[in-house]
């Protein structure tokens, strides 16, 4: 089968890969660029594990075909970190104890920043809606929300990229 040529920004970098018509971001991100953050739990864009922003909004990684993202700016959680250090909702998650075995935590993390982006001061009710395509099996929500509470009230939270 003949290869796609793609050119993307990943975590404010230009990428290039080759890959299949049927491949998707995350294998992309996860088996050709060594993303390992971006986990894949469902396959199905039902769990959120796999959570990227793609051009200014929060995607499932499995539902998107890596051809899809020529010319794309994608920002996965390894991204989340800048030259000041952690992001501000990396350092709240572990500060609350926001996460257990961690699974589910980058796709978390990665809606937590784009909703901070979006609306500095979200209420629990916003916070709750916004994660609601993110599933947790260990820790509950009232950690995750707590932390994306915190963060919220720490400087840089509004940093996009």
């Amino acid at each position: 089968m003949p290869k796609i040529h793609v050119t993307t920004t990943v975590n404010g970098g230009e990428t290039e890969f080759l890959c299949e018509a049927h491949h998707t971001l995350l294998s992309v991100l996860r088996d050709t660029l060594g993303l390992t953050g971006t986990k894949e739990g469902c396959g199905s864009g039902d769990c959120g594990a796999c959570s990227v922003n793609m051009n200014g909004r929060v995607v499932c990684a499995c539902l998107v075909l890596a051809p899809e993202a020529e010319g794309a700016t994608i920002e996965t959680v390894e991204g989340l970190a800048g030259e000041a250090g952690m992001h501000p909702v990396q350092r709240a998650f572990i500060e609350t104890a926001a996460l257990q075995c961690g699974f589910c935590t980058p796709g978390f993390m990665v809606a937590a920043k784009d909703l901070l982006a979006r609306n500095p001061d979200p209420s629990e009710t916003e916070i709750r809606y916004w994660l609601a395509g993110n599933l947790c099996r260990c820790t509950g929500y009232d950690k995750i929300v707590r932390a994306v509470q915190k963060a919220a009230r720490e400087p840089g939270r509004h940093a996009r990229t």
